[in-house]
C-alpha cells in the first residue's frame, strides 16, 4: 500500500515537472524556487522511509560481529592476490603450483617474485611489494632491527648440511682457524652470515679476525671463481652447483653448528586480514614438505631442469635437506632471540631487538597453523 502511494506521488510530481518545462534562468527563478525545497524534503523523507523499512525488514540475528577482526576469525579473505616472494632454495613451491590450485576456487591468484637471498626478500616486504616469503634465521633479525614490520608465521626444519664454507680445491686453508686474515664472501644478514659467525667462534676466532666481503650469491660466486676472495659461505642449491662447477672443497658445513632452520614471514596486516588464506597457504606448504620428504628423487627430477643443475648434483642437494615445518613456540623464539643477541653483541645490528615483538599469541597461531 505504501509503495503504491509513493509510486503515484512520484508519477504525479514528474508529470508536473514536465508540464512546467520552462528553462531555468533569472526570469523564472522565483517560479521554480519554491518546489526545490519541497523536492528535497520529499526525497529526504523517501530515503529515510526506505532506510527505516530496510532496517526493520532485515534480520539481525546472524549479523557479523564488527569487533571480530582477530587473526582467528572466519571471515572471507580480503586479498584477491597473494604476492609471494621466494628464493631458488624454495622454488619447488612455485614449480608444483599447489597454491594456485588451492586458492583459485576462492578467487585468489598468486604473484611470484624471485630474490637472490632473504635480506632482499624482506626489503621488498618492508616497502609493501610482497606479502609472504621464506628466509633463513638471520634476515628477520636484520630486518626487525631496521624497523621492518614483519610476523613469524611458521618455522622450517633445520638443515645444517645444506650450508657450508667453501674454499678453492687447491687452497692452503685446511681448517676454519686458517681463515684468520682471509677474505670471506657471503650475503650479509643471511643464514650464511650466522654459520660463519658460529664457525669462527667454535674455532676460537673473532669476527674481526676475518675480512668480510658482503656479496649476494651471484656476485660471491664470481669473486670466488676469479680468486678475489679466499672462501665463500653459501647454501643450497648454490652450494651444490658450486661444488660441481668449480670443484670447490668443503671446509666445514653446518652439521653440529646450526640448531634451527628458517621461517615463513608475512606482514602483520596480511595475517590479521586474511587468516583463512594464511591457513590454506600453510597447509599446502606442509603437504608439499611431507610429499618431498617421501619423494626426494622426484623433487630432484623436478628441480634440476628448472634450476639448470644436472640431476646428480640436484640429488645431492635434495638428499642433504631436511623437510618439514616447525611451530613457532617458546623454544624457537628463544633460539631466535639468541641469534639477535649475537648480532647485537658483534655490533652488526644498530639496536637490541625483542623477537617477541614480531610474534603472535598462541591463540592466534592456533587459528591457522598446520599440525606438525
Amino acid at each position: 500500500m505504501i509503495n503504491q502511494i509513493f509510486g503515484r506521488f512520484i508519477a504525479k510530481w514528474i508529470s508536473l515537472i514536465k508540464f512546467r518545462n520552462i528553462p531555468f534562468n533569472n526570469q523564472h527563478k522565483l517560479f521554480f524556487s519554491p518546489p526545490l525545497p519541497i523536492v528535497g524534503a520529499f526525497v529526504t523523507g523517501l530515503c529515510l522511509s526506505l532506510l527505516f523499512a530496510a532496517c526493520s525488514s532485515t534480520p539481525t540475528v546472524n549479523a557479523p560481529n564488527p569487533s571480530a577482526t582477530s587473526v582467528g576469525n572466519s571471515a572471507d579473505s580480503k586479498a584477491t592476490v597473494v604476492r609471494f616472494g621466494y628464493q631458488k632454495s624454495t622454488i619447488l613451491l612455485r614449480t608444483k603450483g599447489v597454491l594456485e590450485k588451492r586458492l583459485a576456487p576462492e578467487g585468489i591468484t598468486v604473484k611470484w617474485t624471485e630474490f637472490q637471498a632473504g635480506p632482499q626478500l624482506l626489503e621488498a616486504m618492508n616497502v609493501g611489494s610482497i606479502d609472504i616469503g621464506p628466509v633463513g634465521e638471520s634476515p628477520p633479525i636484520f630486518a626487525q632491527a631496521a624497523g621492518t614490520s614483519l610476523t613469524y608465521v611458521v618455522g622450517t626444519a633445520a638443515t645444517p648440511a645444506s650450508s657450508a664454507i667453501l674454499v678453492p680445491q687447491n687452497s692452503q686453508i685446511q681448517k676454519v682457524a686458517d681463515l684468520k686474515g682471509k677474505r670471506v664472501a657471503f650475503q650479509k644478514g643471511s643464514s650464511a652470515h650466522l654459520l660463519l659467525v658460529q664457525a669462527l667462534e667454535k674455532a676460537g676466532l673473532k669476527y674481526t679476525d676475518i675480512e668480510p666481503k658482503y656479496l649476494a650469491p651471484a656476485d660471491a660466486r664470481a669473486a670466488f671463481v676469479k680468486g678475489s676472495v679466499d672462501a665463500w659461505v653459501i647454501w643450497d642449491p648454490f652450494y651444490a652447483a658450486a661444488q660441481e662447477a668449480t670443484k670447490a672443497r668443503v671446509l666445514i658445513d653446518g652439521t653440529g653448528i646450526n640448531k634451527q632452520g628458517g621461517y615463513y614471514l608475512m606482514t602483520r596486516k596480511f595475517v590479521s586480514e586474511n587468516p583463512q588464506t594464511v591457513k590454506a597457504i600453510l597447509e599446502e606448504i606442509q603437504n608439499l614438505e611431507e610429499w618431498s620428504k617421501q619423494n626426494r628423487e622426484e623433487v630432484a627430477k623436478t628441480l634440476a631442469p628448472v634450476l639448470g643443475i644436472d640431476l646428480e648434483t640436484m640429488k645431492k642437494a635434495t638428499n642433504r635437506r631436511t623437510f618439514g615445518l616447525v611451530p613457532i613456540d617458546d623454544n624457537l623464539i628463544n633460539l631466535q632471540q639468541g641469534v639477535a643477541d649475537t648480532y647485537y653483541k658483534l655490533k652488526l645490528i644498530p639496536k637490541q631487538i625483542n623477537v617477541k615483538d614480531a610474534v603472535l599469541t598462541k591463540e592466534e597461531y592456533a587459528a591457522f597453523s598446520p599440525k606438525t
